[in-house]
């Protein structure tokens, strides 16, 4: 069994920096790509941030500039470094990631898997 397990939430104010991490366990072999996504009550879902098992990465617009993704593949781990904290980025943040857990010359079985959820508010 896999899972991802992510940590760093908590309560910041406007301004303020908050750093998540994620960590992936159990019986796998690689890590695809990897990312952050974010959730609040009645909107869908969205893409925060993601980044390739190369290193590439890309953000949504509303946070280029003001959070960076990195990894750690000697940790099976991905952060989330966020900087100049804005009210709007209130919600639930969810890691995801693509855990090779068999390979062969034809097929690589990858499982997408999402971690638990870790809520950010940011709140004077």
């Amino acid at each position: 069994q896999v899972q991802l397990v992510e940590s760093g939430g908590g309560l910041v104010q406007p301004g303020g920096s908050l750093r998540l991490s994620c960590a992936a366990s159990g019986s796998l072999l690689s890590i695809n790509d990897m990312g952050w996504y974010r959730h609040v009550p009645g909107k869908q879902r969205e893409l925060v941030a993601r980044i390739t098992s190369g290193g590439s990465t890309n953000y949504a617009g509303s946070v280029k500039g003001r959070f960076t993704i990195s990894r750690d593949n000697a940790k099976n781990t991905v952060y989330l470094q966020m900087n100049s904290l804005k009210p709007e980025d209130t919600a639930v943040y969810y890691c995801n990631a693509g855990l090779v857990i068999g390979r062969t010359y034809h097929y690589t079985d990858e499982i997408d898997t999402w971690g638990q959820g870790t809520q950010v508010t940011v709140s004077s």
